[in-house]
Parts: C-alpha cells; sequence; structure tokens
C-alpha cells in the first residue's frame, strides 16, 4: 500500500466578504497517495485554488487538519510552511510564475539555489531537466523569448528540480490553447509518474482527467 502524501480531514476555509461571510472549502476530506496523480475540477470560484494553496501551506484552514508529506501545517507559522514548499513540495501555476530578467536555466537553478546545490550539480540537473521537457536548446532564453507551452515547460522543469514529493499544479494549461496545452500536459504527466512523484491537480483538461488515477469535482466547496 502507497505512503500517503496528502491528508485532508474536514477542512474548511472561510473568507470575509463584507458583511456576509463565504465558506471558499466546506469540510473536504481528501488523500493522496505516493506515486497517485488526483485531478480536482469544478467552475470558476468552486473552490480549486483554495484547496490547492491549504495542500500548499500557501494558506491556513479555519477548521479541521492538513498534513502533507509528514508535515502537520493545521495553525503552522509561515516560515514552516515555507519550509515544506522548499522541500517536499512544489507549485507550477497557470501564469508559469518566471523571473522575467532570468534565462530558462536559471529559472530552473533557483530551488537548488535557495536549498545550497553546489555549482557542478546544479548544472547537471538543470540540463537533464531542460533536455527532459524538450528544452536543452533553449536554456539561454528569457520568458520573454519562448512561447507560452516552452514557458510552461520550463516551469515543470523548475518545479521538479528540487525533486518534490508532491506536485501541485493550479490549471496548468488555462493559458495555453488546446493543442500546446494537451502537449505539456501529457510530458507533466510521463515526467511525475517516471520520477515517482504524487501530482494533484486542478484543471478542465480532458487529457489530465482522463490520465488520472482519481477525479473529484468541486462544487461550492464541497468535493465529490
Amino acid at each position: 500500500m502507497s505512503a500517503t502524501l496528502v491528508e485532508l480531514a474536514d477542512v474548511t476555509k472561510r473568507y470575509a466578504q463584507g458583511d456576509d461571510e463565504v465558506v471558499a472549502v466546506d469540510g473536504v476530506s481528501l488523500h493522496v497517495g505516493s506515486g497517485e496523480v488526483v485531478a480536482i475540477s469544478g467552475r470558476s470560484g468552486s473552490g480549486k485554488t483554495t484547496l490547492l494553496n491549504l495542500v500548499g501551506g500557501l494558506e491556513v484552514c479555519d477548521a479541521g487538519s492538513v498534513v502533507v508529506c509528514g508535515h502537520d501545517l493545521t495553525g503552522a507559522s509561515a516560515d514552516r510552511r515555507s519550509a515544506v514548499r522548499r522541500g517536499p513540495v512544489s507549485f507550477v501555476f497557470q501564469a508559469f510564475g518566471l523571473l522575467p530578467v532570468l534565462s530558462a536555466a536559471e529559472n530552473v537553478e533557483v530551488p537548488l539555489r535557495l536549498r545550497g546545490v553546489g555549482g557542478g550539480e546544479r548544472r547537471r540537473r538543470v540540463d537533464e531537466l531542460l533536455d527532459a521537457v524538450g528544452l536543452a536548446r533553449r536554456t539561454n532564453h528569457r520568458p520573454t523569448e519562448l512561447s507560452g507551452g516552452e514557458q510552461q515547460r520550463v516551469a515543470i522543469a523548475r518545479a521538479l528540480a528540487a525533486e518534490p514529493e508532491l506536485v501541485i499544479a493550479d490549471e496548468p494549461t488555462g493559458q495555453l490553447d488546446h493543442a500546446t496545452g494537451r502537449s505539456v500536459m501529457e510530458l507533466f504527466a510521463s515526467l511525475v509518474r517516471s520520477r515517482g512523484l504524487s501530482l494533484l491537480v486542478s484543471t478542465h483538461d480532458p487529457v489530465v482527467l482522463d490520465d488520472a488515477d482519481r477525479r473529484f469535482a468541486l462544487t461550492d466547496g464541497r468535493l465529490t
């Protein structure tokens, strides 16, 4: 039986909206095992991003418990949650999140520098990852010199650079056309599986939904 990397139990997250209260995540329980691809679909505003942010420690829940890669993030400090994102958890965002002044190679190198990886090992791992995502000839190009699909490939390589246990992807193909999004997600899923990682992804892409080990829908903050 695979180890459990994500364990959410009755998690709730609320936001104040004027005099009203919005329940973005409403009593959600979810587990993600090692080596699994778990996909969450839902309309805009359904709570998908909030749920992923809770798993990744970008936000803290108001009720319930969140345990990720053996770390209890329930009420954890910002420093502790940040340490988890520098270690066993990596993010891939819809808007790519690349640093515009850095080349593709330098963007992929950032998490390795933060972990204090030596120069030789950094270069080896960056070259390996950019080759894996098909960008071996684009290493010195900055984000503005890359297409949307190429930028997302760099973002995927960066997410894998620190060798995480769990990758969280929030609508990673949302800014790509259908064909490009399809090829990027097929590549992403194959890399995750070949490296024995787990992937928790919010998506509307049928390719990802069909390829996921388990699929959930989020409606008004409730998971089904």
